[in-house]
């Protein structure tokens, strides 16, 4: 398993209750999961993830399954929430 850091944004980063947090993990659903089973009872955590968009290392993942997306030791991984405003 690759160690790798997860970036919140927004309200992504006030649903997690920090601004990054580090995983292992060998895909994008790994890390996810990961982040999720520290936060297994807030609902509000869960909402703001179905709802974000994904970076990882600076590229978006689009729709692909978040299991279809490998990272790497030392990837980042950047959840951003929708935004308001332009």
């Amino acid at each position: 398993m690759a160690k790798c850091t997860i970036r919140y944004w927004a309200a992504a980063k006030e649903a997690a209750g920090t601004a990054e947090e580090h995983v292992e993990a060998d895909t994008l659903g790994e890390a996810l999961d990961a982040a999720c089973r520290t936060r297994a009872e807030d609902a509000r955590f869960l909402r703001v993830l179905e709802v974000s968009s994904f970076l990882v290392d600076e590229r978006p993942t689009g729709r692909r399954a978040h299991r279809d997306v490998a990272v790497a030791e030392g990837t980042v991984i950047e959840v951003l929430p929708p935004f308001a405003g332009g």
